[in-house]
């Protein structure tokens, strides 16, 4: 029996565990990023005029910059959410353009799984900047009879970024992939170049929400 855990096939079982093909490739993907960044960061400490130094500088100040265009100020908190969220969504789907390999992101766990995580860092930030009660109070504004509207709107967004990523990622691949069957792998190629594009849009798009999200959780009491 082939057993499938949403949609995708289990490859092998560590004990009860059940280890799908997604999990084998975020994994992957995650070593990948880890690795990337030690080794970046004995550039930047050792040899800070080094070409790689220069892009990982380049980088870390881009999304310092981003946070800063949004929540009006820089929050290295934030700054490292966003860009892991981003460089964590577009190495899969870059990772998906490699002949055999189904990216993450084209799996509704793994968008469900980053899409809780913002939702869970929306009070954390919330709470860590306000407090508590200063926060829970924002539900109950401008009327108590707002509160549940106000979760719903929690849920919603939650919901529709894991559902966003999903089916623009999936369905990309998805048109690749029948393109790649029927034409051969020359054919399809601007596709395969359009649908990395689009992949990275995708992981920035989920960037810039996630910190529009965290940012108005953090600043809502200063408006």
């Amino acid at each position: 029996m082939n057993l499938r855990i949403f949609g995708d096939p289990v490859i092998f079982e560590i004990g009860p565990v059940p280890v799908t093909e997604t999990m084998v490739t975020s994994t992957a993907v995650t070593i990948a990023l880890v690795s990337a960044a030690v080794l970046l960061r004995h550039f930047v400490s050792r040899q800070p005029h080094h070409w790689l130094a220069i892009v990982a500088f380049m980088t870390v100040d881009s999304f310092d910059r981003l946070v800063e265009e949004i929540i009006g100020r820089r929050h290295a908190i934030v700054a490292t959410l966003a860009g892991s969220l981003f460089l964590f969504i577009a190495a899969c789907n870059i990772a998906g353009q490699l002949p055999g390999v189904h990216p993450a992101t084209g799996s509704l766990a793994t968008t469900s799984a980053l899409a809780a995580v913002v939702f869970l860092s929306v009070p954390i930030a919330g709470i860590w900047t306000h407090g508590t009660w200063e926060y829970v109070k924002q539900y109950f504004r401008p009327n108590p009879l707002m509160m549940p509207l106000h979760v719903i709107s929690e849920l919603s967004r939650t919901l529709a970024l894991a559902v966003r990523l999903f089916g623009n990622i999936m369905s990309g691949h998805l048109v690749v992939g029948l393109l790649v069957a029927l034409a051969g792998f020359l054919v399809p190629t601007p596709i395969m170049a359009l649908d990395l594009l689009i992949g990275l849009l995708q992981a920035y798009i989920f960037a810039i929400l996630s910190t529009v999200y965290i940012g108005a959780a953090i600043s809502a009491e200063e408006e």
